[in-house]
């Protein structure tokens, strides 16, 4: 049976709000001379009057290193981290690194926290991905005691800390938004108890309001009220011309399902397993097993269905129809990807999903 809130019913709210917090998502790119265009992107990006723009962090360019220089290169737009893994530092450096980019931007800095995965930490960083509910949970709560000026003296499962250091200047925002990236129903269920957001990757459209209910739920346990947690997805999205060519917009969609069949059948279990979780088992399983001929093939494997649900592909005002029905399913913070291209074609692109926005 269909809830009310897998129809949007009751979300409703969410729709004279959000298009003030339509974000974006730039990746950051393996050569150096493609990072001046990043911060070019993101600085027409804040001028057109985006809300925010997040980074995110695997073996490259060191995360705050980069939101530092957009921090400076901008005005207004939020800088958010997403995601600074739980393992890599400790919740300290976090805490007073947050702080310093808060202080220095003026209150604009966005924090993303997750436990990115086994592969990664174990082989990347050398440290052992051991329970990383609890050590999200410690994380949230011993950044927020430094954030709030407060003696730091934590008892946990993970961190012992009983000295009482204190964060050695006031922090510009002590509740500055802490957002988890959780895909997993006792990560979202801890998401609604102790953060600010939730960072979904691929979840699917048809599946908001379930989203809703399992943050809301942790909420309650909590005693928060209900939408303490945001909901702001990763969204892959590719913006067409008007008019585009068959041919373009069958490349617009091979360019969307690849990351896509990325995350399915390169990326650990968990993106496979939320997929299945909220109905598309069967199209996980085509994709998984097609990526024994291939990474086109497995792109390729992607239904039309599944690339339907966890995309937006489409001209501008198609783009925007698409984040209205979203958002009224219960998307608070929808982030988009940042524009492919030169920095004049991806002005022209978000200066037109804006216009479409702005109708």
């Amino acid at each position: 049976m269909t809830t009310a809130s897998e129809t949007g019913n009751g979300a409703e709210h969410n729709r004279p709000d959000y298009r003030s917090r339509i974000g974006l998502v730039a990746d950051s790119p393996n050569f150096p001379a493609a990072w001046d265009q990043v911060v070019e992107k993101v600085r027409i990006a804040d001028e057109l009057g985006y809300d925010s723009v997040w980074l995110g962090e695997s073996w490259g360019y060191e995360l705050f290193t980069s939101m530092a220089d957009l921090v400076r290169a901008t005005k207004r737009i939020k800088i958010g981290a997403g995601i600074a893994n739980i393992y890599s530092r400790t919740p300290a450096v976090i805490a007073s690194t947050v702080a310093t980019l808060d202080e220095r931007s003026g209150g604009r800095i966005l924090l993303g926290l997750g436990p990115s995965g086994a592969q990664v930490i174990e082989h990347w960083h050398g440290v052992p991905f051991e329970k990383p509910l609890q050590r999200t949970r410690e994380y949230v709560e011993i950044i927020r005691t430094i954030l709030r000026g407060e003696k730091l003296v934590h008892k946990g499962e993970i961190f012992q800390l009983e000295r009482g250091f204190k964060l050695r200047f006031k922090a510009t925002r002590p509740d500055l938004p802490i957002y988890i990236a959780a895909m997993g129903p006792k990560n979202v269920f801890q998401t609604g108890e102790i953060a600010d957001g939730v960072l979904p990757v691929y979840w699917p459209a048809t599946r908001w309001g379930s989203l809703r209910e399992q943050l809301d739920a942790g909420s309650k346990a909590a005693d928060r009220p209900a939408h303490s947690a945001a909901i702001a997805p990763y969204i892959t999205s590719v913006i067409l011309p008007d008019g585009a060519s068959e041919a373009e917009q069958q490349a617009a969609r091979f360019k969307a399902a690849s990351p896509l069949a990325y995350y399915i059948g390169k990326m650990g279990v968990y993106y496979a397993q939320m997929l299945s979780r909220n109905g598309f088992e069967e199209d996980v399983l085509a994709v998984q097993a097609a990526w024994q001929q291939g990474m086109k093939s497995a792109v390729e494997a992607v239904s039309p269905r599944l690339l339907e649900a966890t995309t937006i592909i489409g001209t501008a005002r198609e783009c925007a129809a698409k984040v209205d029905s979203w958002a009224a399913m219960g998307v608070d913070e929808p982030l988009l990807s940042m524009p492919d291209g030169s920095v004049d074609e991806a002005a022209a692109q978000l200066s037109a999903l804006k216009e479409a926005l702005a109708v």
